[in-house]
C-alpha cells in the first residue's frame, strides 16, 4: 500500500486531473489531511476547503471558518453553490457516517459531485471504511497505509533528538537503537508512535535496555488481537538443558532477524518446526527463544481459530496472522500444530486444505519479522506440504536426553528448585537412575523433592538417598508408551535434524523385544 509520500503524489495527480471524487481510505485521518494539504500546496491556484463535525467548514490551509453552520448538510449546500459559481473548487470531508451503503448521505454527496464535475470541481472523502460504489465509481480511491519504516524512523528520531541536548534528559539511544525502535513500532499509527516515545521520554531518560519496553506498549495496543495471545515468560521458564545443535542454529537466526534488511533482497528467518518425544523441551524452547532474543512471545491457538461455519475458520486464521504481522518483531508459538492442520473429518469440506494453503502462503510471502516456532508430537499427522523445504527454515527432532544432557538438566533444576549444586556423585547416580526420562520427568521429580523439603522445613544439603528414592518411584512416558516413542524416534531419524547434534542409532533387539525396533 502507498506510504505518505506516494499518497501525496497520487492526490496531486488526481487534483490536477480534476477527478470529481477522491476517496482516501485510512485509519489516520489527521495524517491523510497532512497529505491533502501538501498536495494542495502544489496547486495553489485552486481553493481548498475542509469540513469536519468538530470544526465545521473552513479553509484548508489557513483554517479560517467559512460559515457558522457546522452541519454536513450546510457544508454540502455551500459546496453546491461554490461549484455553480466558480471553477476548480475543492472540498474535503472527514468523519462522514452512512457512506458504506446507499443512503441519503451517500446519494447527496454523489449529486453534489456531479454538479461540481460540470465546473471541474472535486470532492475528497477521508474515511476508514468502504464507500458506496455509486459514489466511489465517480472518481478514484487511494489507501493510505500505516507509517512505513522510514516514516517511523523520522518520527522517533525527531522526538529523541529534540530532547538529547536537554541536561535534564539522559539519552543513550544512538542510530542503531533508533532504527531498532522504528522496527519494533511497525504496525502502529503515527499518533500511537508519538504517544509511546513521549511516554518513555517522560521519565527523563532513554536507556538501551528500554528498547525491550517498546514491545510492552505495543502489546497494550494490540492486546485484543484475534487468535493470538501474549505469553509472559516468567523467571526460570527460559532455561533449556541440552539441545546444543538447535541452540547453535538459533544463535545464527537471532543475528539475521535483527539485521537491517533495508535495500537487501532477503527475507527474515521464517521459523522452525520442533518434533519429538513429549516432555523433551519443545514448548520450553519457544519461551527460551523469545527471552534470549528479547522479543515478545505470542501463542497462536489453532483450536480457537477453527469455526463451526464454512469460511469462518479461514477468516479467523487470516485475522490471527495479520495480527502477528502487526505485533512483529515477535516469536509466534504454535503448540501441537498437527492438531489444527491435520486431516480428519473436516477434509470432506476442504477446510483443512484451505487452512494449510492460507498458512503456507503467509509463511512464504510475509516479510514481517515473525519467527514461528511450531511444535508437534504426533508427527505422522503433519501435512506433507508443511515439511517441504522453503516453508520453515528447518525441522529439528527433539529426542530423549542422553546421559550428558540429563546431567546438565539435573544441575539446572537443582539450582532452580533447591538453590544449590548437586554433588558429582549424586549427579552420576541420578543420570543412571533416570534412563528414559524426558526433561519434563526430571523437572517434575526434582520439584517434588523440593516440595518435600519445603513441607519438612529442611534447609540444609539435600539427602542423596532421598533424591534417589524419588527417582526410583517414577515411571517415565518412554516406559509406559514404548511403541509410541519408538515410532516418533524412527520418524525423527529419517526426516529431521537432531536437536542435540547427535544421531541416535536404531538397533534390532532380537526375539526378546517381540519384534519391536528400539532406539538405543
Amino acid at each position: 500500500m502507498p506510504n505518505l509520500v506516494e499518497t501525496t503524489d497520487r492526490l496531486d495527480r488526481y487534483f490536477k486531473a480534476r477527478v470529481p471524487v477522491v476517496v482516501v481510505r485510512t485509519q489516520e485521518p489527521s495524517r491523510a489531511l497532512d497529505a491533502i494539504r501538501d498536495a494542495a500546496r502544489r496547486n495553489r491556484a485552486m481553493p481548498f476547503y475542509a469540513h469536519s463535525p468538530a470544526k465545521g467548514l473552513a479553509e484548508l490551509s489557513a483554517g479560517k471558518a467559512i460559515t457558522d453552520d457546522r452541519s454536513l448538510t450546510g457544508a454540502l449546500d455551500h459546496a453546491t453553490k461554490s461549484f455553480q459559481s466558480q471553477d476548480n473548487v475543492n472540498f474535503v470531508f472527514l468523519d462522514i457516517d452512512d457512506l458504506e451503503e446507499e443512503s441519503a448521505t451517500s446519494r447527496h454527496l454523489a449529486e453534489v459531485a456531479r454538479v461540481g464535475e460540470e465546473r471541474l470541481g472535486s470532492i475528497t472523502v477521508v474515511t476508514s471504511k468502504g464507500v458506496w460504489p455509486g459514489l466511489a465509481r465517480l472518481g478514484m480511491t487511494v489507501t493510505l497505509d500505516l507509517p512505513d519504516f522510514d516514516e517511523l524512523l523520522d518520527v522517533v528520531t525527531g522526538l529523541v533528538e529534540d530532547h538529547r541536548g536537554n541536561p535534564r534528559f539522559t539519552i543513550e539511544w544512538q542510530y542503531e537503537d533508533l532504527r531498532r525502535a522504528a522496527e519494533v513500532l511497525a504496525g502502529v499509527t503515527q499518533t500511537e508512535a508519538v504517544n509511546i516515545i513521549a511516554t518513555m521520554l517522560a521519565k527523563e531518560s532513554l536507556l538501551v535496555e528500554d528498547l525491550v519496553e517498546l514491545s510492552t506498549y505495543k502489546d497494550q495496543i494490540f492486546g485484543g488481537s484475534t487468535g493470538i495471545e501474549r505469553v509472559e515468560v516468567r523467571d526460570g521458564e527460559f532455561e533449556v538443558g541440552g539441545l546444543s545443535s538447535l541452540r547453535e542454529w538459533l544463535r545464527k537466526r537471532e543475528r539475521r532477524i535483527k539485521t537491517d534488511l533495508t535495500g537487501l533482497p532477503l527475507k527474515p528467518p521464517r521459523g522452525v518446526i520442533l518434533v519429538g518425544v513429549p516432555g523433551c523441551g519443545k514448548s520450553l524452547s519457544a519461551k527460551a527463544i523469545a527471552h534470549d532474543w528479547e522479543l515478545p512471545l505470542y501463542r497462536l491457538d489453532l483450536g480457537s481459530v477453527l469455526g463451526m461455519y464454512v469460511g469462518q475458520s479461514e477468516g479467523r486464521l487470516r485475522e490471527a496472522l495479520e495480527a502477528a504481522d502487526r505485533v512483529s518483531p515477535c516469536v509466534l508459538w504454535i503448540d501441537e500444530i498437527e492438531k489444527g492442520l491435520a486431516g480428519g473429518g473436516s477434509e470432506s469440506t476442504g477446510i483443512t486444505a484451505r487452512l494449510i494453503g492460507q498458512f503456507l502462503y503467509w509463511l512464504q510471502e510475509s516479510s514481517s519479522k515473525v519467527f514461528t516456532v511450531a511444535t508437534a508430537n504426533d508427527v505422522e499427522r503433519l501435512p506433507p506440504e508443511l515439511l517441504r523445504k522453503g516453508r520453515f527454515d528447518e525441522i529439528f527432532f527433539v529426542d530423549l536426553p542422553d546421559p550428558e544432557e540429563r546431567a546438565e538438566i539435573i544441575r539446572l533444576y537443582f539450582r532452580q528448585f533447591m538453590s544449590q549444586e548437586p554433588g558429582p556423585f549424586l549427579v552420576d547416580e541420578l543420570v543412571q537412575a533416570s534412563e528414559g526420562f524426558a526433561g519434563a520427568d526430571l523437572a517434575a521429580t526434582l520439584q517434588d523433592v523440593a516440595w518435600e523439603r519445603q513441607d519438612q522445613h529442611e534447609t540444609g544439603p539435600v539427602d542423596d538417598s532421598f533424591v534417589l528414592r524419588a527417582f526410583e518411584n517414577v515411571v517415565p512416558f518412554s516406559r509406559t508408551n514404548p511403541e509410541e516413542v519408538a515410532r516418533i524416534r524412527q520418524w525423527g531419524l529419517e526426516r529431521a535434524i537432531p536437536a542435540n547434534g547427535r544421531r541416535a542409532v536404531m538397533a534390532d533387539t532380537g526375539p526378546a523385544s517381540s519384534g519391536r525396533r528400539v532406539v538405543l
